[in-house]
């Protein structure tokens, strides 16, 4: 799945909300001196509530001059001194909001005109170092790509040059440019710029199946069949940019984008907005709050009964695989003997699905309290711990294990495509009697072709009579 590239204001809202803090402070700066700290006693004060009234109208003051100026533009590009300039004049249209408001509600009078200059001096000075000093913070981030997507280049000898001169040396772009291949010659092992060929036309879709990539590149000047390319690629769950092409073959899901100086159309199995995305993430956020308060619960009520049955640390963790082949570490409580993982080698041949999962009923290696939890879902439960850094989502794919992703086929690296999730639709369709890894793969394809915010609303509630009612999880 692929989130669309931010909106202007949206994509600065760091500094919007850092602006409008300024703000609050600077007015609250310009009462203090002016009163001498009569603002903290109410009783003192007469004319309080017009500077509270104030201060609950800035930050629409301060979101309206955004909305209708480009303030923003180019931020992390602008030197101090520039960023002085924009400061300044956004500090200025501040000011103005503030005495169109006064000279509208006729309170020009009541209002200090001493505390007002002493604000708006102190805004400008609050704002460029809130400004500055978060522009520090996001451009060593940026320096050590985190957060960026990695993105392969795919395009000729020919052209490969001018494609990379674009793409691949900008520290400011959300991507990264991990890779090229060049499809017309085998140039494996060299480097174009500084950025190491990875594969051939030959080796492009094993390069993909045993890396983490997020997006590739499709320069327009490639060969014809670059449509069917691109269409094989977002089967396998990846994000395809394609550049200057006909796009009739192409899946529906598609949008026109800006990737350096190149206009591409962006398709992937399915494009989220920027409002899905937020909600989902919030929705992941305060739903994981909420479930580290159940683990807490959980630990008091079976720390003591797992350290009794088997020795050992009361939590399991293990190396899990994410979205398109990141490796995090998954958390549960633990279910099984110590020696569990050794042991799972001699029960291979009793595995229940077919393909590149393992699952067993009557597991000798669970504990006794375990087979309780399991059933339950309880062991799942510090896996929000998970959804709280960001490596899961509380809705997803389940994440598969290192030796389990290593067998995979290139078209089941699609279920990757988004975070894994504490339950999905394989959890929710009765997933003791599913027995082939394929109609798992076709459930979280499925899930993610179609994924809603709504999608996700139904598959929680399904998951709520799935653990009350202790079905499919054996």
């Amino acid at each position: 799945m692929y989130k669309k590239k931010k909106r202007s204001w949206v994509k600065h809202l760091d500094f919007i909300l850092l602006d409008m803090l300024a703000a609050e402070i600077a007015l609250f700066v310009g009462v203090f001196v002016k009163f001498e700290g009569a603002i903290i006693f109410v009783s003192r004060f007469d004319h309080y509530p017009l500077y509270e009234d104030m201060a609950m109208l800035l930050p629409f003051i301060d979101l309206a001059g955004v909305l209708f100026t480009e303030t923003y533009t180019g931020i992390l590009r602008r030197t101090k001194y520039q960023e002085a300039i924009s400061t300044i004049g956004h500090c200025l249209v501040n000011i103005l909001g503030i005495l169109l408001y006064m000279q509208a509600m006729q309170t020009t009078f009541f209002y200090s005109r001493y505390a007002l200059a002493v604000a708006g001096v102190a805004m400008v000075i609050i704002s460029y170092i809130f400004r500055c000093g978060w522009k520090r913070v996001i451009r060593k981030r940026m320096l050590q790509d985190v957060n960026k997507t990695s993105l392969i280049v795919v395009a000729e000898s020919t052209t490969v040059d001018a494609c990379l001169e674009d793409l691949a040396h900008s520290p400011y772009y959300e991507f990264k440019v991990n890779g090229v291949a060049v499809v017309d010659k085998d140039m494996t092992g060299q480097e174009i710029q500084g950025i190491p060929v990875v594969a051939s036309a030959d080796t492009l879709f094993e390069y993909l199946r045993t890396n983490v990539v997020d997006e590739v590149f499709l320069d327009g000047n490639t060969r014809a069949s670059e449509e069917t390319l691109a269409g094989r690629l977002v089967e396998q769950g990846l994000t395809v940019h394609v550049s200057l092409i006909h796009t009739d073959n192409l899946m529906p899901n598609r949008i026109m984008e800006t990737y350096g100086h190149y206009v591409v159309l962006t398709t992937s199995m399915h494009i989220a907005n920027n409002r899905q995305a937020f909600c989902k993430r919030l929705g992941d956020i305060l739903g994981s709050i909420i479930g580290l308060v159940f683990v807490a619960i959980a630990f008091i009520i079976f720390a003591p009964i797992i350290k009794y049955q088997s020795k050992g640390p009361v939590f399991f963790s293990q190396t899990r695989i994410g979205k398109n082949g990141r490796k995090f570490k998954f958390y549960k409580f633990r279910t099984m003997y110590m020696d569990a993982e050794e042991r799972k080698k001699e029960l291979m041949e009793q595995n229940e699905i077919s393909g590149n999962m393992f699952k067993m009923e009557n597991d000798p290696r669970i504990i006794p309290i375990g087979k309780f939890m399991r059933k339950y879902s309880i062991d799942e439960l510090p896996q929000f711990w998970n959804v709280l850094k960001g490596d899961m989502a509380i809705v997803g794919t389940r994440p598969p294990l290192e030796d389990e992703y290593e067998n995979y086929a290139l078209h089941h690296k699609a279920r990757l495509s988004i975070k894994p999730g504490l339950t999905g639709m394989w959890q929710v369709s009765g997933r003791s009697d599913i027995t082939d890894f394929e109609d798992v793969v076709a459930l979280d394809t499925q899930y993610i072709s179609n994924w809603s915010l709504m999608l996700d609303l139904k598959i929680l509630i399904k998951t709520v009579a799935v653990v009350l009612g202790g079905k499919g999880s054996k």
